[in-house]
Order: structure tokens, then sequence, then C-alpha cells
């Protein structure tokens, strides 16, 4: 199964990049985009690709250590960036060297299950909102997005997301992502 660990933002946070989001969908170009959907909105810490089930009983207590060893902590969405013309997010201020944390201990559990994690990189805390398979000047979103500044919420969970790629080959078909697996974060874990 495909997994990635992750933050879920709580749906006072959803609903308020959903205002500005909306906003975004007047802008030229905007149907050619492919937005995900708030359903899906999450902030991956760790990407851990195909996972054969026989490590799942190792990644989740390792998960779940991770997860006590970390204490809650503050996180708000606000802005956006993008990754060259092909994604756009929101981005997140807050308790960023928690949250970095959270990710690396993350990643260090997948690897330590025996998940290879060869595809390592500099975490940039972001929230996905759309893609564009070709490059598309993304400036005048991300610009849309400047002045939003979304309300503080506590991160005190780690979640360990399946996710199911489309196979219908449907126009505007979405992943599923769909929680394997919760640990509340701190002591309390």
């Amino acid at each position: 199964m495909r997994l990635f660990a992750a933050v879920l933002p709580p749906e006072q946070a959803v609903n308020e990049l959903g205002h500005a989001v909306r906003e975004l969908g007047s802008l030229p170009g905007a149907d050619e985009l492919r937005w995900t959907g708030p359903e899906s909105w999450h902030l991956t810490l760790a990407f851990l690709g195909e996972v054969d089930e026989s490590v799942l009983d190792e990644l989740h207590a390792r998960l779940g250590r991770a997860a006590r060893r970390t204490d809650p902590f503050a996180l708000r969405l606000h802005g956006g960036g993008r990754f060259d013309g092909r994604a756009l997010w929101a981005s997140v201020a807050g308790g960023l060297d928690e949250l970095r944390l959270l990710a690396e201990r993350a990643d260090a559990a997948a690897r330590r299950s025996g998940i290879p994690m060869e595809q390592h990189r500099r975490y940039v805390p972001h929230l996905t909102l759309a893609r564009s398979r070709t490059p598309v000047d993304l400036r005048p979103y991300v610009a849309g997005l400047g002045p939003f500044e979304g309300s503080p919420w506590q991160v005190t969970e780690l979640a360990l997301i399946r996710s199911t790629l489309p196979g219908g080959g449907s126009p505007g078909e979405r992943p599923r992502y769909d929680p394997v697996g919760r640990w509340a974060l701190g002591a309390a874990g």
C-alpha cells in the first residue's frame, strides 16, 4: 500500500483556507489547474511510497514512539508559494521547528522499519492546493494567497495515510486519502 505520514489540519483551518482558495477560482487559467479538494488537504511529513504489509506493525510502533516524543505545538496556514510552475501551495507558520522535528522522526521511523527512504529532500512545510501537468505562471495565485492569514491551531496528532491513486481514468478523478493510523503527540500519546 502507498503511505505517507502527515499532519491533518482541523476543520476550522480547512474552512478558512477554502474561502481563500475559492477566490482564486476567478483568476485567468484557474480552470486549467488540477485543484486538490479540502477533504484531502494535509501537511506531508514523510512520503513512504509503496509499503509491504509485513512492516506495518513495526512502522506503527515506531510512529507511535515518534509521536510520544514530540509535544503538541501550534501552527497556522498563511499565504502561499509555488514549486516552479507546477504546484501551488499554502504556507505554514508557527511551530516550524517542531513540525520539522516531527517530519524527521517520521522519516526515521520509516527507515528503521525497513522502508527505503531514498527521496530525502530538505523539508518544506506546505499544503498542496493545485497542480499543473505543464508549467503555468502561478505568481498571480501566490499573490492572491498573500493576504491570507489562518487562525492558529494545536497539532495534537501524527497520522499515517493510505493514498489510493485514481484507477478509472475519469477526468477530474483524484487520489483518495484514508487514515490507517493516528497517534497523539506528547506524553499522553
